[in-house]
């Protein structure tokens, strides 16, 4: 088809320009009478027209490793025409929780017990950095069970996150358990850090374990810490930057005497645009309005004593609201 001076030619959006043409006038911006064709809208050289080879040029990297594949990137593959591509394996986390008092919500509670958050909670924060998480539910403070579990959990998973059953108290096994499955076993029994200085790490046979405190703040504010970037990175995701800000505190702030202590904030605006960073109110590590109120934790290093009124701060940021 050959376009001559005082004529038209009708195309769908996509399709290639006819030769001789160098403009489109839209469609609604003409009338058709039979053969005739008014154009009602005035039109440059150009105009509405893609060159070829415009969206991605030749030897133009369209992708790149490390890269997430949600619908814009898709949408670049199959503009390319590419079926195949390879992938990380999203890692496969197992997550158990122990203790006699942990009830599944849902099921009645009964006097004493209370329902288990962090097996859900944790299982919602392996999704966010790239995990598939397997929730293994409640397991008894038994030896043998437990083991039976831990076994169960090795065969299906990359990585195993526990919950509870690591501090000093008479059903608190895991560490013990862990040291029986395979070499090297425990390779971190107790973190100087607040919260989560029961925090204990093992491998066994190449396949890292992270036995998390039992309450839920500690255990959720340590996944950020250690855990998270671990699964970012068997995923294939590039590392992560931290997202903070800088602040300034509303009230003195004490440290745990002894070791790297992280305090959940609340942020807000003063009169001068600058952020004011506020402890969580309930701000025990039992708590789990204490993660769902804060914007972020500031780390206050073991040799300080505290940090004063108005001493500024870098907040690091749990949510991906912006500031």
């Amino acid at each position: 088809m050959t376009i001559e001076k005082g004529t038209t030619a009708g195309i769908v959006t996509g399709a290639p320009l006819p030769e001789g043409a160098d403009a489109v006038v839209m469609f609604e911006d003409t009338v058709q009478k039979e053969n005739i064709v008014s154009i009602c809208a005035s039109v440059s050289r150009g105009e509405n027209v893609m060159e070829a080879g415009s969206d991605i040029h030749k030897g133009e990297t369209a992708l790149r490793k490390g890269q997430t594949l949600a619908s814009y990137e898709i949408g670049v593959l199959a503009a390319l025409g590419v079926t195949n591509v390879k992938v990380y394996k999203r890692p496969r986390v197992a997550i158990l929780s122990t203790g006699a008092e942990v009830v599944e919500p849902g099921r009645p509670l009964s006097t004493g017990k209370i329902y288990d958050i962090n097996a859900h909670a944790l299982s919602a924060a392996v999704t966010e950095c790239g995990g598939e998480p397997i929730n293994l539910g409640i397991v008894e403070d038994e030896s043998q069970k437990m083991e039976a579990t831990f076994k169960k959990a090795l065969n299906i998973a990359d990585l195993i996150v526990t919950s509870g059953g690591v501090s000093v108290g008479p059903t608190d096994i895991i560490p013990e358990v862990l040291d029986t499955l395979g070499k090297p076993g425990v390779i971190v029994y107790g973190i100087a850090i607040k919260p989560g200085k029961p925090t204990t790490v093992a491998v066994i046979s190449g396949k890292p374990v992270f036995s998390l405190p039992g309450h839920p703040t500690s255990a959720l504010l340590i996944f950020q810490l250690l855990v998270r970037p671990v699964i970012a990175g068997m995923a294939g995701r590039s590392a992560e930057k931290p997202r903070t800000v800088k602040a300034v505190t509303a009230t003195r702030i004490f440290a745990a005497r002894g070791r790297r202590t992280f305090v959940t904030v609340h942020l807000t605006s003063d009169k001068a645009s600058k952020f004011v960073a506020s402890p969580v109110p309930l701000g025990l590590s039992g708590a789990i309005t204490t993660l769902s109120k804060a914007d972020g934790f500031i780390e206050i290093h073991e040799s300080q004593q505290f940090i004063d009124a108005g001493e500024e701060v870098t907040v690091h940021l749990l949510k991906p609201k912006l500031y």
